[in-house]
């Protein structure tokens, strides 16, 4: 993997520290991120069979179903030190309430769909990595993250509220629901991805990436205090990413002090009476860019 999104940001903070090479399909150049690159399908067996060097570590991005390890491992001329697979806090079984811990078991069920499958291939190769390692005198790390949302993600977490937001001009507000859930962003994900490369400490255990705070849908919203005609409701990862987490409330002047707006579009803007500034910003005579009379 390496090349779409959590793997992508692994790659971009594992090159200042590392010689990284990523073995894909080629879909995106990597080697702009200072990575070497092997093109190929992860489960041909030449792909693997024509890497001679001997390498630390593996990191295993994209690995889905079950005997993707040992396609790699069984085939490749020299083993790796420590194998790093990203799993994912869904393989834990279903309907165990409270938190799950990484002792909690996993679960042994099939479910059906896309969803199930993706599960039940987790599942198989987590015990697949431990029993392929074990043979080969390997060390393994399982790394399991929840939902992650950040830069590059394809998933339509982020994009899908975002446009909402630009077409519609307002977001849902989801409040007859009772799932609870945590987030991890993908930079925090990368991070603990890298620290785990050749930690004695890691070795032969899985870890959760996950933040401390658990997410309710009705959560996901804020509201920002009614200002003449003008309120919404921001989804916390929309912008900023993580800047909008709930922090003490402060309290703003209604004005600048010593600021006295001059002008339709500035009176506008200082008591963000949004409905007018975009009107007078999309209209031929104002610009966002511009000064008033003052040359402010």
């Amino acid at each position: 993997g390496g090349s779409y999104f959590y793997g992508r940001v692994f790659v971009m903070l594992a090159a200042g520290e590392h010689d990284v090479t990523v073995v894909n399909r080629g879909t995106y150049s990597v080697e702009s991120l200072g990575a070497r690159q092997i093109r190929g399908d992860r489960r041909d067996r030449s792909v693997w069979k024509g890497i001679k060097e001997k390498y630390d570590v593996i990191v295993d991005f994209c690995a889905y179903e079950k005997d993707d390890i040992a396609t790699v491992l069984q085939n490749m001329d020299q083993s790796p030190k420590q194998y790093v697979l990203i799993s994912t806090v869904d393989v834990y079984r279903r309907g165990i309430k409270g938190r799950k811990n990484e002792d909690t078991p996993l679960e042994t069920r099939v479910f059906s769909g896309e969803a199930g499958e993706y599960i039940a291939g987790k599942v198989a190769l987590e015990r697949e990595v431990r029993e392929e390692c074990a043979g080969r005198g390997i060390e393994y790390t399982v790394l399991r993250p929840a939902v992650l949302y950040g830069p590059y993600n394809y998933a339509p977490r982020e994009s899908m509220y975002i446009q909402m937001m630009v077409k519609n001009g307002l977001l849902p507000h989801i409040n007859d629901a009772q799932g609870r859930f945590q987030m991890v962003y993908v930079k925090d994900a990368a991070e603990a991805a890298v620290k785990a490369l050749l930690n004695e400490n890691a070795y032969g255990r899985a870890y959760n990436l996950c933040e401390e705070e658990e997410i309710t849908y009705d959560s996901q919203t804020m509201t920002i205090p009614r200002r003449r005609r003008w309120y919404t409701h921001l989804w916390r990862s929309c912008l900023g990413l993580r800047c909008m987490h709930p922090q003490k409330k402060k309290k703003y002047p209604l004005y600048l002090i010593g600021y006295d707006p001059i002008g339709p579009l500035q009176r506008a803007a200082s008591v963000g009476d949004l409905d007018t500034t975009e009107k007078l910003i999309h209209s031929s005579q104002h610009h966002v860019d511009e000064s008033d009379r003052r040359k402010r």
